[in-house]
């Protein structure tokens, strides 16, 4: 009988230690680099961030690639972003435990990186937006990349992305939301004392959003520039991009370096697209075309066909006799 009994303490012991096992294995710290924590849920006015646009369904892989050109870049322009965590100096200083305990528990609530770049999930297809935070200057930052890919377009670092639209700051896609913003981001280049008078060029996109149109945009840009600048469409000193985006609105500034750097299109850096055969097309069509020099020109040219994809094709088959 006390043998029965000891047996069946025994399962229960046994049982009740599988029962402990099992309820400690319940239990998980999580991860700091988990991924659930790696995307942001909307785009907030305040925040600064990058666009980028791909092709139709190359959303996933064009975040994936930035993901790993942003990081790489930040390495190299920041450095460690964790360098500022709190430790003990090199002086060798004596910690008494309560003061470990607290430097531990400091290192457990404070993430070990700083997050510099965060894509955010957005319902508007061929575009993807990454928040960025400081020390990330968004315009310089792409402007770097972009100098790299020009200096050596054969080390091709991209596939799926094609253009990058930095953003200084963003906003509600309103008229008072776009004021608000423009002052802020506009004031640095247009607003200084003693005033140096500029030429510069507004360049508005607008997607999936119907508030806000393209003149009314520009018209309330230009006011928040105010008088002593003048408006050149071609040879602009700075260029005001205007990005809005279903109900958010942005805005930076670029200098005149942005048409040399392909507006930002890594997918013409990389992969120029053709355009002597249509150059020389309008260069003969511009011209009389009586005498046999310039028609054989012409013809030759137009043998070719169009090679850019924005010529119109049934003028490289006209007949210039």
């Amino acid at each position: 009988m006390e043998g029965g009994l000891k047996r069946k303490a025994g399962v229960d012991v046994a049982g009740s230690d599988d029962k402990r096992t099992k309820t400690k294995k319940q239990w998980r710290v999580p991860r700091k680099n988990d991924r659930g924590a790696i995307q942001a849920k909307a785009i907030q006015p305040g925040d600064s961030g990058i666009w980028a646009t791909c092709n139709k369904g190359r959303e996933a892989k064009c975040v994936g690639e930035l993901r790993d050109l942003f990081t790489e870049y930040a390495e190299e322009l920041y450095g460690d972003t964790a360098s500022d965590s709190a430790g003990p100096d090199d002086a060798g200083d004596a910690f008494d435990i309560e003061s470990e305990i607290q430097a531990e528990v400091a290192g457990i609530r404070k993430p070990a990186s700083v997050q510099l770049f965060t894509p955010v999930r957005i319902d508007v297809q061929c575009v993807v937006f990454f928040k960025t935070v400081s020390p990330v200057d968004p315009v310089s930052f792409v402007k770097k990349i972009c100098e790299d890919a020009i200096r050596d377009p054969a080390r091709k670092r991209t596939r799926c992305v094609k253009r990058l639209s930095p953003m200084t700051l963003m906003g509600r896609a309103s008229p008072e939301g776009l004021e608000s913003v423009a002052k802020e981001v506009l004031a640095p280049h247009f607003h200084k004392q003693p005033l140096e008078p500029r030429k510069f060029a507004i360049r508005p996109t607008l997607r999936n959003h119907n508030v806000l149109t393209r003149d009314t945009v520009i018209k309330q840009i230009a006011s928040i520039v105010g008088q002593g600048h003048v408006v050149d469409l071609k040879n602009y000193e700075l260029l005001i991009v205007v990005e809005v985006y279903q109900n958010i609105c942005g805005i930076s500034v670029v200098d005149n370096t942005f048409e040399d750097l392909k507006r930002f299109n890594l997918t013409e850096i990389y992969d120029p697209t053709p355009s002597d055969a249509a150059k020389h097309v309008r260069e003969a069509l511009a011209k009389p075309a009586d005498d046999d020099a310039t028609a054989g020109a012409a013809s030759q040219a137009t043998a070719k066909g169009p090679t850019n994809e924005h010529e119109d094709a049934p003028a490289a088959t006209m007949d210039l006799s």
